[in-house]
Parts: C-alpha cells; sequence; structure tokens
C-alpha cells in the first residue's frame, strides 16, 4: 500500500502459493496428511510467529511515528517480513499443500492442469491485490489510519495465535 518494493511482494508470494502447489500436486499433501507432526510443529511456530507479530504491531499503533517508519522499510526487512507471513502461517500449508493437493490428485492425469489453473489464480490474486492497493493511497497516508490497522491486525493475529495453540 505505500507502494515500496510491490513487485517483489507479489512475486514472493505468487511463486510461494505455485511452489506449494506444486508439492501437493506431487504429493506432499498426502505425506503431511500421513505424518501429522510436520503441521503441529508448524502450528506452534505459526502461533509463536503470530504472537510476535500481534505485538509488534500494538507496539507500531503506539508510536507516533509508526507510518514514517513503515515508509522507510528495506527491501530485505520487506523480503524477510512477506517470506516469514509466507512460510510460518499454517493456513497456507492447509491451504496450498494440503487441501489444493488433495484437490488435484483427484483429477488423475490431469492434476498438473488443475496445478497450473489454482497458480494462475494465485498470480492474478497476489497482482491484483499488490497493484490495487494504490486505489487506497490515500486514505492510507493518514497515520491514524496505520494505528486503526495496526490495532486489527494485532488483534486479528493475537486471535490466530490463540486458535493455533488451543486446537
Amino acid at each position: 500500500m505505500l507502494r515500496h518494493h510491490v513487485g517483489t511482494v507479489a512475486l514472493i508470494c505468487l511463486l510461494s502459493d505455485a511452489l506449494l502447489i506444486a508439492l501437493g500436486t506431487g504429493g506432499v499433501g498426502l505425506l503431511v496428511q500421513q505424518h501429522p507432526d510436520v503441521l503441529v510443529v508448524l502450528r506452534w511456530l505459526g502461533a509463536a510467529y503470530l504472537a510476535w507479530f500481534a505485538i509488534s504491531s500494538f507496539r507500531t499503533a503506539a508510536r507516533p511515528h509508526a507510518l514514517e517508519m513503515a515508509a522507510t522499510a528495506s527491501k530485505g526487512s520487506v523480503v524477510a517480513t512477506t517470506l516469514a507471513l509466507t512460510y510460518l502461517n499454517p493456513h497456507v500449508y492447509l491451504d496450498t499443500v494440503v487441501m489444493l493437493g488433495s484437490l488435484a490428485n483427484q483429477f488423475g492425469s490431469y492434476r498438473w492442469v488443475f496445478a497450473a489453473g489454482a497458480a494462475t489464480g494465485s498470480v492474478l490474486w497476489f497482482t491484483g491485490l499488490a497493484y490495487g492497493a494504490r486505489a487506497l493511497r490515500r486514505p492510507l497516508a493518514q497515520p491514524r489510519t496505520w494505528r486503526w490497522i495496526d490495532v486489527v491486525i494485532g488483534v486479528t493475529m493475537l486471535g490466530f495465535a490463540a486458535r493455533l495453540a488451543l486446537v
């Protein structure tokens, strides 16, 4: 939304989705279903990360210069945050590897066509999301808006972390 490293973030997200869809289609979804310990580890890592992210969001909301700090984020920190939000999110594995992988494998020899369609959907989604955020540029230029967004993100992440921890 701040138009910093938009292409990089969109590319990481869509390539990650495509990779995870391919892994699920290739049979990793079945492997994860047979070895649920993998998801247990991911669940606890995800819960810890989401709790940390929530606390960070609350701290950012409490600071008067949060918007300026966010606007100066380096490409490296943006990449690291994007990778963490992607690969430490257990729902990503459930949605792409397990669910889409299982759906793809129901199509037999056409499973890779299904996977390609799902990956194409990701390309459209993440590209539209990344570049469509420009439309919100004006309201998001207000520090007050970002404070509210950070509070909502913090509450949401705490809820997800609690849900993961209590499942």
